[in-house]
This record gives C-alpha cells, structure tokens and sequence, in this order.
C-alpha cells in the first residue's frame, strides 16, 4: 500500500504540538546555579567593621547604605561621593527623602569625627534615621584574637 497524494485523509498529519520539556529541563538547571550563587555575590565596598554583641536587624527590602572606608572615601552603595557633596546627594535622593532612613557601613579604624560628618550631613538633608552596621561578636575571629588587638 502506496500513499498516495490524493485527498481521501490516509496521508501523515504533521505534530502541531512544541515539546516543552527540553526548556523546563533548561530553565530548572538556570535555576540551581542561580540559587547557589546569590548567596556568593556580595556587594558594597569592602570595610573593617567594628563587633558588637546586639541581635541581626531584619531588612524587609533594599536599604540605603552610606560605606566609609579606611582611606576616608565615602560611598552612596558604590557609588563614590566626596564627602563635601554627600548631604546634597542624600537631598537628591527620592528613595532617602521617602524613607529618611539609611545605614552606615563604616570601617572601625577610622576616626570618629569622620563618622560624624557623615551622620551630621544625612541629619542635615533630612535623614531622620540613621542605623549602623556592625559585624556579630564571633563572626569572623575568635574572641581571643580580638582581645589580643
């Protein structure tokens, strides 16, 4: 038995369906290796901070964070701003101005009247809430170490 090119109905139908399993497979695997990796990523600008004993803040969604480093150089999350233009920044900031909150990331060598500028010149663009960052006692050295310092 021959087909033939007639009408009739007896010749091959064509798949109309697409396959999805390939792309699930694909998509699935994307997934893995993002969901391993993003707890990799860090980012700001990498600073000495001082320890504390008091209990994680959580945060809800993405904070403002002002770094200062060692080398005096501050931060709006990397962005480098001199710090003579910083209070501008902040008052030009919509997400500072509706939150009037953010987070200070400062180096612990760094002198502390360098850390009151920085304080002062959010208080000054209207920031009403300033919070800090500091490293968990025991995170990253034992406490004997730190006593050594």
């Amino acid at each position: 038995m021959g087909m033939s090119s007639g009408g009739g109905g007896h010749g091959r139908t064509t798949l109309s369906e697409i396959n999805v399993t390939p792309m699930v497979d694909v998509m699935l695997v994307l997934l893995i290796i993002f969901m391993v990796t993003a707890p990799l990523i860090q980012q700001g600008v990498k600073v000495n901070l001082p320890e504390t004993k008091a209990a994680p803040v959580e945060a809800n969604d993405k904070k403002i964070v002002i770094t200062v480093d060692v080398k005096k150089r501050v931060f709006i999350g990397e962005t480098e701003v001199p710090l003579g233009e910083l209070e501008e920044k902040l008052k030009t900031n919509a997400k500072a101005q509706a939150d009037k909150e953010v987070y200070l990331h400062a180096d612990r060598d760094l002198a502390y009247g360098i850390v009151v500028e920085v304080m002062a010149s959010a208080q000054r663009a209207g920031i009403t809430n300033v919070g800090m960052i500091t490293d968990p006692v025991g995170a990253g050295r034992s406490q004997k170490e730190k006593d050594k310092r």
